[in-house]
């Protein structure tokens, strides 16, 4: 008896998998919807919205950007781990979901298990400004008025376990200096304390701080990408500036539910990278902070790891798993 069900059922996971395929093959065949845990006018958002713009035209299908915000984009991620593995749901990640889940937050999905890489769009850069009064011009100078004035210097942030806390987190352990932090509702808030001189320094986002350098404000002394920012190309890289393996930033990227099926993955994958390569869409981040970067799934999994390891090691040394 079993041996005469055996074929039968062979025979319909075959006719089934056959069916899977076509489908994935004339994928897609309706919109396509990217959920962004942020705000319109938002980096992740213009992101999302341009890059989609000419993936659209390539795939030949509209897609569409919707904006679902809270939870530092938490309940983005959560609507989308629980969409259908289709491919016509996708997720805008961001490092704000790699730093949740290193500070231990209670959430309701897995970021690394419940989601598949696609490709890393763009990243944009945090920038280490100092208020003029304090009196350096390089990274190194930093560094040694940090270890000649421990828990002296006061360093700003967008909020606790933010991206712009973080990097400076890094900067303390990977410098060996100890500096106050002082956090902020926002980018904006740090940047007037900044400006005022009540804080010293703050890995500001780009586009915040590069207007008030060229105004002559403020001091930039470095840019936290591995490459120098377009936006600002005569700034070094903190690596450059004496931090070997000094790296962190905003990025965003397009991740599926687990278990989208590959040939699909592959299909938007190869989609983003054409749209990167389009000269509309350069010039439409590229002055706005933002680099673009592409690349292919696998390239996006191995970053997406050390990422996750590098704030992991950061947010314990911080003590936030402790705090929040």
């Amino acid at each position: 008896m079993t041996k005469r069900l055996a074929i039968p059922m062979a025979l319909i996971c075959a006719a089934a998998l056959a069916v899977f395929a076509a489908r994935a093959e004339d994928y897609p065949t309706r919109p396509v919807r990217v959920v962004v845990g942020f705000s319109a006018g938002s980096g992740a958002d213009l992101t999302a919205r341009v890059v989609g713009q000419r993936m659209g035209q390539i795939l030949g299908q509209q897609i569409v950007v919707e904006n679902k915000t809270g939870a530092g984009s938490s309940l983005a991620a959560e609507l989308v781990a629980r969409a259908p593995k289709d491919g016509y749901t996708l997720f805008l990640a961001t490092i704000a979901n790699v730093i949740n889940g290193a500070v231990g937050s209670n959430l309701p999905f897995d970021f690394p298990k419940d989601f598949t890489p696609i490709v890393r769009l763009s990243s944009a850069p945090n920038i280490l400004v100092v208020h003029p009064s304090v009196g350096v011009k390089t990274v190194k100078e930093l560094i040694a008025l940090a270890k000649a004035k421990p828990d002296q210097l006061l360093f700003g942030s967008s909020g606790v376990a933010t991206g712009t806390h973080l990097s400076a987190e890094l900067f303390k352990v990977m410098a060996g200096v100890q500096m106050i932090h002082v956090p902020y509702a926002g980018s904006p808030q740090a940047m007037t304390d900044l400006l005022a001189g009540r804080i010293q320094l703050f890995f500001s986002p780009a586009s915040t701080a590069l207007p008030h350098v060229r105004e002559g404000k403020l001091v930039a002394l470095a840019s936290t990408e591995a490459k120098r920012t377009a936006v600002a190309p005569e700034l070094p890289t903190m690596i450059e500036a004496g931090l070997p393996g000094f790296e962190t930033g905003l990025w965003f990227s397009l991740v599926a539910p687990a278990g989208t099926p590959k040939e699909i993955i592959d299909r938007l994958a190869a989609a983003a990278n054409e749209a990167l390569k389009a000269d509309e869409v350069a010039k439409a981040l590229t002055p706005q902070g933002i680099d673009l970067v592409g690349g292919s799934p696998d390239d996006f999994a191995r970053y997406l790891a050390s990422e996750m390891k590098r704030w992991g090691t950061v947010a314990e040394a911080a003590g936030l798993k402790k705090q929040l």
